[in-house]
């Protein structure tokens, strides 16, 4: 039992604190809001559970569909990346051991490569709106931003371990973005799902991502800023450069890379230094 506080909106697939409205012989019923009345199991009810206890519980559908809570923890939940185990395939799909005691099915539309019984894939964890049941997917391009990385060079970022390629491995950066780990970066062990704290190395002027698993040295941005400034400044406060200008205009008119130009952009703009308009940069 927990003295945290309620959820508001109760979610299939997530973590949910609720509480017991009701005590019956094979479990207490837990208030889910819109969904209704849910069972937990008695075998998961904790000692001195009583009307009114609040309970943290998971929230899925049995094998026969119907919603149920449970004290047991998956591996993951609606809207994490998460590497799985295929234990199962049938005519339906792969079937996946994410830690309950229904396995989590992927069915063969969602399947980026045909699965195999017995190999780890890393998918992500989401409700079918159609058919309101927890399903994975490993196309993991469609739950990715397709907007260019907002990041600058030397960024601590949050990554899960990706596929291995043939120059290291790819890596999910902030639930949002593909980036790339190089071989000959890497010194330490890494394995599809691993979830590890890393740093942006460069954002690529095509917008990718080269990522590294310890800080560098610092980087030229602050040597731009003046320079930047210095610039709109002698431009009565204003640049028509913005991030969809050339390379070759940034390079001719600042001597930078676009690279270091959007970078130096981001940390002037958290700084409250410029702002960002529709045709440019203008300084504040």
């Amino acid at each position: 039992m927990t003295n945290a506080q309620l959820t508001t909106n109760p979610t299939i697939g997530k973590y949910n604190t609720l509480r017991v409205i009701a005590i019956r012989d094979n479990g207490v019923y837990l208030d889910a809001g819109e969904l209704g009345e849910i069972l937990l199991p008695k075998r998961y009810v904790p000692e001195n559970c009583q009307a009114d206890s609040i309970v943290e519980v998971f929230i899925y559908a049995d094998s026969a569909d119907r919603l149920v809570a449970t004290s047991d923890k998956p591996y993951g939940q609606v809207g994490e990346f998460v590497s799985l185990k295929v234990v199962q395939v049938n005519k339906m799909g792969a079937f996946l051991d994410w830690g309950l005691p229904k396995d989590l099915l992927v069915p063969y539309n969602q399947q980026h490569t045909k699965m195999e019984v017995g190999k780890y894939y890393l998918v992500r964890i989401f409700l079918d709106q159609v058919t309101d049941r927890l399903v994975a997917s490993s196309k993991l391009d469609k739950f990715l931003d397709i907007w260019p990385a907002d990041y600058k060079d030397g960024d601590k970022v949050n990554l899960i371990i990706g596929n291995k390629t043939d120059l290291g491995f790819k890596a999910i950066v902030n639930d949002l973005h593909w980036g790339l780990l190089y071989d000959n970066e890497i010194f330490q062990p890494l394995r599809i799902g691993k979830k590890i704290e890393g740093y942006i190395k460069q954002v690529r002027e095509d917008g990718r991502l080269d990522l590294i698993l310890t800080r560098g040295s610092k980087n030229t941005v602050s040597n731009f800023n003046e320079k930047l400034l210095a610039h709109l400044a002698d431009n009565n406060g204003f640049s028509s450069l913005h991030d969809k200008s050339s390379p070759e205009v940034i390079k001719n008119t600042l001597g930078v890379s676009k690279k270091t130009f959007k970078a130096t952009v981001g940390h002037l703009l958290k700084q409250g230094k410029i702002a960002i308009e529709k045709n440019g940069i203008r300084l504040l």
